[in-house]
C-alpha cells in the first residue's frame, strides 16, 4: 500500500526506516535484523490490542519494508485500517492480500468488510460468502454476515449470525453490537441493552454502541443513565450529533437547564436549521430565567415552525414575563387564530390584555395629576 496515501489519511506517522536491511543500529550496538523483526511483530500486536492505530500502522509498514508484503503482515495492516475506518485503503490491502493468496479467508472477509462500509453490498455479500466457504468458523465473516443481514432487514437471520459471531469470539465489540441491533428490531430492549453493554465491555470507546445504548435508555425512560452515557460518548466525540441529541433529551427531562443549554448550543452549530435543537435551546433559556435570550431563540423556532400554537403561546408567555404586554397580546392572538380552543393561548392573552390596560390606565392617571 502507498505510504504517502496512509500519511495523508493520518494513520501513518513518519518513522525512521532502515537504510540497510542487514542491521539496525541501536544505542548500544548492532541488533540483528531477525531479532528486530521479531520485536516489531510483537510490538505491532500489542498496539493492535490497545487500538493504537497510528503506531501499529507504522510498525506494519516497517515490517513490509523489511520482509515484503506477506499474509500475516498484510492481515495486520488490514486490521489497523478497519479499526481506523479507512475503508478505501482496507479494500486495497485486502486485494493485495488476495493477489498473494487467492484462497485467503481472512483476505476475503476484510474485502467484504470494506465493500460493506463502502455500500457495495452485493459485492460484499459475494466476498463474505466465499470467506465462509473457506472457513466456516471465521469470526469476522460472521460479523460481516450479521451486518449485511441487518442492512437487508433480515433481522432473524442477523440475530443468528451475530450469535454465531459471539460464540466464536465473545470479545468482539462489533459482534455484540450487531446482536444488540437485531434484538432492538424485535423490541427486546432489555436484551439489546445487555448486548450493547457487552460490546462496550469489549471496547469502551466504541462510539456506535454508546449511541445505541443511549437510544435504548431514552426509549426506556432511564434519563439519568442516558445523560451519563451521552456524556461518556461526547468525551470521545464532542461533535457527535446523535450523542448531543440524546444528551438534550435527557437533560430536558431531568430539568438540567444549564447542561441543556451547553449541548444545544453545540448542536445548533452542527444543525443550524434543526427545530429540535432550537426548541430545546429556547427551553433551556426559559428554564434558567433568561427570558431575553429565550425570546430571541423563539424567533428562530417560529421561523422553522410558524404555525405551531404552542410556540406562539410560549412567545406570548415570554413577552409577558418581560412585561412587554402589547407584544404578548399580539403573539397570543396569533396563537388563538391558529387554534381557538387552545386554553393556554386564551389565558395568556387575557392576562396580557388586562395588564396592558392597567399600565395604560396608570399612565393616564399620572398625566392627569396637576
Amino acid at each position: 500500500m502507498d505510504k504517502e496515501i496512509m500519511r495523508a489519511e493520518g494513520i501513518l506517522q513518519e518513522t525512521p526506516f532502515l537504510e540497510e536491511r542487514e542491521v539496525v543500529k541501536e544505542q548500544n550496538g548492532q541488533l540483528p535484523v531477525a531479532k528486530h523483526i521479531a520485536q516489531l511483530h510483537e510490538q505491532a500486536q500489542q498496539d493492535l490490542l490497545h487500538r493504537d492505530w497510528e503506531k501499529a500502522a507504522a510498525e506494519f509498514q516497517q515490517l513490509i519494508e523489511l520482509e515484503g508484503p506477506g499474509e500475516e503482515v498484510l492481515s495486520g495492516l488490514a486490521h489497523v485500517l478497519e479499526g481506523a475506518g479507512r475503508y478505501e485503503q482496507l479494500l486495497s490491502v485486502a486485494e493485495e492480500l488476495l493477489s498473494l493468496t487467492p484462497t485467503s479467508a481472512i483476505g476475503l472477509a476484510y474485502k467484504a468488510r470494506a465493500l460493506q462500509k463502502l455500500e457495495r453490498l452485493s459485492e460484499a455479500t459475494i466476498a463474505n460468502d466465499q470467506a465462509l466457504l473457506l472457513d466456516k468458523n471465521l469470526p469476522l465473516a460472521w460479523v460481516n454476515r450479521s451486518g449485511l443481514q441487518l442492512l437487508q432487514q433480515k433481522f432473524a437471520d442477523a440475530l443468528r449470525s451475530a450469535q454465531r459471531a459471539v460464540e466464536l469470539n465473545d470479545e468482539d465489540a462489533r459482534a455484540w453490537a450487531n446482536k444488540g441491533m437485531a434484538l432492538l428490531n424485535f423490541e427486546h430492549n432489555i436484551e439489546a441493552l445487555e448486548a450493547f453493554d457487552r460490546s462496550l465491555a469489549c471496547d469502551p470507546a466504541f462510539l456506535f454502541s454508546l449511541q445505541m445504548k443511549g437510544q435504548v435508555l431514552c426509549q426506556m425512560g432511564r434519563m439519568k443513565d442516558a445523560a451519563e452515557n451521552a456524556l461518556q460518548a461526547l468525551k470521545l466525540s464532542p461533535s457527535d450529533v446523535p450523542s448531543l441529541t440524546q444528551a438534550a433529551m435527557a437533560f430536558r427531562a431531568l430539568e438540567m437547564y444549564s447542561n441543556l443549554k451547553d449541548v444545544t448550543e453545540e448542536l445548533i452549530k452542527h444543525l443550524p436549521d434543526s427545530l429540535f435543537a432550537w426548541e430545546n435551546y429556547m427551553r433551556s433559556r426559559r428554564g434558567l430565567g433568561e427570558y431575553e435570550e429565550a425570546n430571541t431563540a423563539l424567533d428562530h423556532v417560529l421561523e422553522l415552525d410558524p404555525a405551531n400554537v404552542r410556540f406562539w403561546t410560549m412567545k406570548a408567555d415570554t413577552l409577558y414575563r418581560l412585561e412587554r404586554y402589547r407584544e404578548a397580546v399580539n403573539a397570543a392572538e396569533r396563537a388563538v387564530r391558529i387554534d381557538q380552543d387552545y386554553p393556554p393561548a386564551r389565558r395568556i392573552r387575557e392576562k396580557a390584555v388586562r395588564l396592558m390596560y392597567q399600565r395604560k390606565e396608570r399612565r393616564g392617571s399620572i398625566h392627569k395629576q396637576p
